[in-house]
């Protein structure tokens, strides 16, 4: 892509010789031509630009399409997993409770026992 030649700055702070019937003709042409294209390039930039804001718009709107069925499965999932940690935790909390029940009731008891 072509390169910008003049900022706004350049074409408002341009001078031109002065001929005996004016500017030189020669020297203005050749100006306007480099300001078309300047204007060229910014149309090309512009152009392109937005192609690709609305090529992102779209991929965009694509995702956030898709994004609610994912996280709705990942969050589903998610619960699923916690589910079952929570059941098996559950499980294994209880066994536990009636191990601890096994071994230190039996000391409990005989250490009542021993007080009476």
């Amino acid at each position: 892509m072509a390169s910008i030649i003049f900022t706004p700055k350049d074409i408002f702070d341009q001078d031109f010789k002065t001929a005996v019937r004016g500017y030189s003709k020669q020297e203005v042409d050749e100006f306007l031509d480099d300001v078309i294209k300047d204007y060229e390039t910014y149309s090309a930039l512009v152009k392109e630009l937005r192609e690709e804001n609305s090529r992102l718009k779209q991929e965009l709107s694509k995702r956030m399409q898709e994004a609610p069925n994912s996280t709705a499965s990942q969050v589903h999932q998610s619960f699923g997993d916690t589910t079952q940690t929570t059941i098996t935790n559950f499980d294994i909390l209880k066994r536990l409770s009636r191990l601890e029940k096994e071994v230190f009731g039996k000391q409990i008891q005989a250490s009542e026992l021993n007080q009476l």
